[in-house]
């Protein structure tokens, strides 16, 4: 009776994920879902064109919002550089990595607690920035280069690699940023001008 209950959720119901116990609904009266109901289910469900879920399968990576980073429960790398930046591999690319001098693409958010400094994810076109210029904070130009097209990390700036003892005044439309003030700064490479691929395949190396 419970595989048959269960059929007839086919239609709008077609995963679970086993051992954690579901409850369906048929006729005003809650059915407790067993392992072994699961196991039985699953062979019909699969039988109607329904996709169901290895308990083991590896998650598909997510495509998030911009801005948005993914929740703290989720499995997550994270890493420390020996200048003391930590970061967060938020999505991981297989392109090439800027070499010193090269001119980046870029998109970033960056946050002093819990004000907002800057926000190139929403902008309509990347900031381009020269690896090794020193046109941003210390600890983003010396990670910069460890990061590959299409990487996005989530960045943990000490003060001593951001702003200093000074901080920065506040200005028209920015924030003002304590002295030491730890500095969350989100950045994706993504692109490196001369480097596309089509480009590349185009004129050759």
């Amino acid at each position: 009776m419970r595989v048959a209950s269960l059929c007839c959720l086919a239609g709008s119901v077609c995963a679970f994920s086993p051992p954690v116990a579901k409850c369906v609904r048929e006729t005003n009266q809650l059915y407790a879902v067993t392992r072994k109901d699961f196991l039985q289910a699953a062979t019909v469900f699969s039988a109607a064109g329904c996709i169901v879920p290895k308990a083991n399968a590896e998650e598909e990576s997510l495509t998030l919002p911009d801005g948005v980073s993914p929740k703290a429960n989720a499995e997550v790398e994270s890493f420390t550089l020996p200048n003391g930046v930590s970061y967060d591999v938020i999505k991981k690319g297989d392109g090439p990595k800027p070499g010193k001098g090269e001119l980046a693409a870029i998109r970033f958010a960056a946050f002093a607690g819990k004000n907002k400094i800057d926000d190139i994810f929403v902008t309509p076109e990347p900031y381009y920035t020269r690896i090794g210029s020193g046109a941003m904070l210390k600890g983003v130009e010396e990670t910069l280069p460890l990061m590959r097209v299409g990487d996005r990390w989530k960045l943990t700036i000490p003060g001593n690699l951001a702003f200093g003892q000074k901080g920065r005044p506040a200005s028209a439309g920015k924030p003002r940023i304590p002295g030491d003030a730890t500095i969350i700064f989100e950045v994706e490479i993504v692109g490196l001008p001369g480097k596309e691929q089509e480009l590349i395949e185009l004129i050759g190396d």
